[in-house]
C-alpha cells in the first residue's frame, strides 16, 4: 500500500542520513574535507599559474632551442606518474617536508598539460595585437595580464577545474608522503574507514565515498560549460 511504501521510503532516507553521520564522525571528514580543499585550491592556483607564465614564454618569446626545449618537455607527459614517486619522495624527505602540505602541493604546482592547452590558446592570437600592444608601450608583464590572460580566460576555467578535480582524488602521492591523521586528504581518509574482515562497516565507506564525491558533482554542475568551451578553444591552430 501507498502507506507502507511511505514507511519505507522514511526509514530508508533516515538509515541513509544515519550512515552519512556515523561515517563523518567516525572518519572525521570535517578535517579531511579541509585538508583536501586546501590542497587542491593550493595546487589549481599554482598550476594556473606557471602555466600562464610558461606557455607565455613558449608562445610569444623567442629563445634559442625553444621548440627542442618545449618538445623535451612535452615529453615528460610521456612518463608515468609511479615513475617518479620514489624519486619525488626522496625529495620531499631530504626537505623535511613528509607529513607537510608542503609535500602534498609543491610537487603538483606545475602541468606540462596545462602549459600545452595554455600555449595553443596563446598560439591563436593575432600578431597585429601583440604589436598594437607594444606600440602603446605595453611590455611583455602588461600584455601578459591584461590581454593574453582575458583571451585565455575559458581554458583557464576548464584548466582549473580539471586540476582541482584530479588534485581531489589523487591518492598515489599523498599516499606516500602522509602517514599522519593531521595532513590526510579526504581519499587517504577514507581507506582507514575499512575494517578488515569485517562487512558491516561497508555502510560507512559509502557514505564516506558520497560525502567525498558531493563537491566534484557541485564543481562538474556548475562548470560544464566552462569545461567544454576551455578544451576546445586551441583546437583550431596547433
Amino acid at each position: 500500500s501507498d502507506t507502507y511504501v511511505a514507511f519505507v521510503g522514511r526509514t530508508y532516507r533516515k538509515d541513509i542520513v544515519d550512515t552519512i553521520r556515523s561515517a563523518w564522525t567516525i572518519g572525521n571528514l570535517d578535517r579531511l574535507l579541509l585538508n583536501s580543499v586546501l590542497v587542491a585550491v593550493a595546487v589549481t592556483c599554482g598550476v594556473i599559474l606557471t602555466s600562464l607564465l610558461s606557455a607565455y614564454a613558449f608562445a610569444f618569446l623567442d629563445f634559442p632551442l625553444k621548440k627542442v626545449v618545449f618538445a623535451m618537455f612535452l615529453a615528460t607527459m610521456l612518463v608515468p606518474a609511479e615513475v617518479t614517486v620514489l624519486i619525488n619522495y626522496n625529495t620531499a624527505d631530504s626537505l623535511g617536508w613528509v607529513n607537510t602540505y608542503q609535500g602534498l602541493i609543491v610537487p603538483s604546482l606545475a602541468s606540462m598539460f596545462g602549459v600545452f592547452l595554455v600555449r595553443q590558446v596563446f598560439l591563436q592570437v593575432p600578431g597585429e595585437l601583440r604589436e598594437a600592444a607594444a606600440l602603446d608601450g605595453l611590455g611583455h608583464w602588461r600584455f601578459l595580464w591584461s590581454v593574453a590572460t582575458p583571451l585565455s580566460r575559458p581554458t583557464l576555467g576548464a584548466l582549473g577545474l580539471f586540476v582541482f578535480l584530479g588534485t581531489w582524488n589523487a591518492y598515489l602521492w599523498p599516499s606516500q608522503v602522509i602517514t599522519d591523521e593531521d595532513h590526510r586528504t579526504i581519499q587517504i581518509g577514507l581507506e582507514h574507514l575499512k575494517t578488515p574482515n569485517d562487512i558491516s562497516k561497508l555502510n560507512l565507506i559509502t557514505g564516506g565515498l558520497v560525502v567525498a564525491a558531493v563537491p566534484i558533482f557541485v564543481m562538474l554542475v556548475i562548470f560544464q560549460r566552462q569545461l567544454v568551451r576551455g578544451l576546445t578553444a586551441g583546437a583550431v591552430k596547433g
